[in-house]
């Protein structure tokens, strides 16, 4: 490999804010922030959705049930056609 060409990789702590959980991973990215686990410190980055939090991957998946695009048609324009005498 050649020298001084290639990103810094540590360890680096990722929040999930939604569920108030720290993952410790390697990475390359940058951050000002840092925040102290362990007594280690390590650059802190926030992020939204992880595998903690994620509905896939908790199983709390919510299931909409949707009625299909004729369905949908035929029950908004029902009374468009009828006409009463």
């Amino acid at each position: 490999m050649k020298a001084n060409i290639h990103p810094d990789y540590q360890a680096v702590a990722f929040h999930d804010t939604a569920v108030d959980k720290y993952f410790i991973v390697g990475s390359t990215i940058k951050s000002d922030r840092t925040v102290e686990i362990d007594g280690k410190e390590y650059p802190y980055v926030p992020i939204d959705v992880s595998s903690a939090s994620h509905p896939f991957y908790t199983g709390k998946q919510k299931i909409v049930a949707s009625d299909g695009r004729v369905a949908k048609f035929n029950r908004r324009f029902k009374n468009i056609g009828s006409t009463s005498k």
